[in-house]
């Protein structure tokens, strides 16, 4: 092929959850068509291509608004057409547009049980020493007898006064 094929994948999360299915999203010029984009995959990335599907997508007519003075100025303006190019291959192929993502989760999973041992490593070894402690002090005596709670007394204009609470409106200190 003499002309090489311009493709921008589309990365996004919705194509990730489709690359698991071989099914990878390229952005592509508007004149090719689906046997030039198998093509130009197969060359490019040494691949086995199974099935393309192609969408067109026109763009969004747009429309601005500013007021400058006391004149309204209109644009009227159009998003770019987009074509898009849906390629499965075959069993056991794949394309390295989400490599770096790939690796990336696998560092944070990495790192996670990392942190997990090490937590847990510390919450056994704090275990330990409360044992310890317990085990060094002796019990304290436990008496039946609840300590009282005094009874809120009214102060000035009828609001009540909680002992040792500060800030209680009205109340006598």
């Amino acid at each position: 092929m003499s002309k090489t094929l311009v493709l921008r994948p589309r990365l996004s999360e919705k194509t990730y959850a489709q690359s698991e299915a071989h099914v990878y999203v390229v952005e592509v010029g508007r004149e090719v068509n689906k046997h030039s984009v198998a093509r130009a995959i197969a060359e490019q990335f040494d691949v086995t291509v199974e099935k393309v599907n192609i969408t067109n997508i026109p763009g969004k007519s747009k429309r601005t608004m500013s007021l400058t003075g006391k004149r309204y100025l209109n644009s009227n303006g159009k998003r770019s057409d987009i074509k898009k190019a849906y390629v499965t291959l075959a069993k056991g192929d794949s394309l390295p547009f989400f490599a770096a993502v790939e690796e990336a989760e696998e560092k944070e999973q990495k790192l996670q049980e990392q942190v997990d041992k090490a937590a847990a490593k510390t919450a056994a070894k704090a275990e330990k020493t409360t044992d310890k402690t317990a085990a060094k002090k002796p019990a304290a005596k436990k008496t039946g007898a609840k300590a009282e709670v005094p009874a809120p007394k009214a102060g000035r204009r009828g609001f009540l006064h909680f002992p040792g609470h500060r800030g209680q409106r009205g109340g006598d200190k």
